[in-house]
């Protein structure tokens, strides 16, 4: 029976099946089918996503990330940092700044360590798109989308929504540990307002520089950490006057340190992590 090596990574407690693709063996047709089947928690290895590490035409790699139902992500925070690693430690490139394609465009990482062990990744995450035709939402294209009503099951809400690549609504709220994260999250990811679905961020305020967050995310559910979703909460946190343009992120599986540029461009700062290595049978 054929085999499929694969590596399983987390950054701060968001995990992926990691998989070298750049030999053009794995036909990315098949990917949804094998992202739901491997990232089953029970039936399978487990994970919030099966990432295809493959060559770029624009840059020597290029990332796609699939989500447990199968979904294309356009972009992952604290997937591409495990990207960084991979690539580094296996000895597949010498570059720093490294460039790896995304569905959200070309981004450049920074490793900090050694090649022989990587233990944070800085990366150029892009410029923050604000505009409903950038997230996208419906409504006027060229109108911020910051502070809108949404409607979940017994509540309403004020969100900002923010693209960093793909799609995220930000919730400010007094205490995230008491937000029914799945009922208003599969309720907010799913809005008309949103024609591809959307992550969904609540965020607690602790003070100008510091945040913490819970995060839904599209086509996963509850993950301990969305690096993304860091990146677009403080955004939304800068563009609401809750914080100021650098503040570290809170989140369950661990810290983000998070930089909001005068120029639009969002900076992100953290870990990436290497669990175990094995083969998953191919029919």
């Amino acid at each position: 029976m054929k085999t499929l090596p694969f590596i399983k990574m987390h950054g701060i407690g968001n995990d992926f099946i990691v998989v070298d693709a750049t030999d053009g063996s794995i036909n990315a047709d098949r990917a949804p089918e094998l992202s739901r089947a491997i990232n089953d928690r029970k039936h399978g290895v487990g994970g919030d996503g099966l990432i295809l590490v493959m060559k770029g035409d624009r840059a020597p790699f290029r990332m796609r990330m699939f989500n447990p139902d199968g979904s294309e992500a356009e972009m992952c925070g604290n997937g591409i940092r495990c990207v960084a690693k991979y690539v580094r430690e296996r000895g597949l490139t010498t570059l720093d700044p490294i460039p790896i394609e995304t569905g959200a465009g070309l981004l450049e990482l920074e490793t900090k360590g050694t090649s022989e062990e990587v233990v944070n990744v800085r990366v150029n995450m892009g410029v923050a798109r604000l505009l409903r035709g950038e997230i996208p939402m419906t409504g006027d294209p060229t109108a911020q989308a910051s502070e809108f009503e949404l409607e979940v099951p017994g509540a309403r809400l004020v969100g900002t929504a923010v693209s960093m690549g793909n799609p995220h609504v930000v919730v400010f709220v007094e205490a995230v540990e008491a937000v029914p994260l799945e009922t208003w999250g599969t309720a907010v990811e799913s809005d008309p307002l949103f024609p591809q679905r959307t992550n969904v961020h609540f965020v607690q305020v602790l003070g100008r520089s510091e945040i913490r967050m819970r995060t839904w995310e599209r086509g996963a559910g509850a993950t301990l950490a969305c690096g993304t979703g860091a990146c677009a909460s403080v955004v939304a946190s800068y563009v609401t006057g809750r914080t100021e343009r650098c503040a570290l992120a809170h989140l369950p599986g661990g810290d983000l340190e998070i930089e909001y540029a005068e120029d639009g461009t969002v900076y992100m700062t953290g870990p990436a992590e290497s669990v175990f290595e094995g083969r998953w049978p191919l029919s």
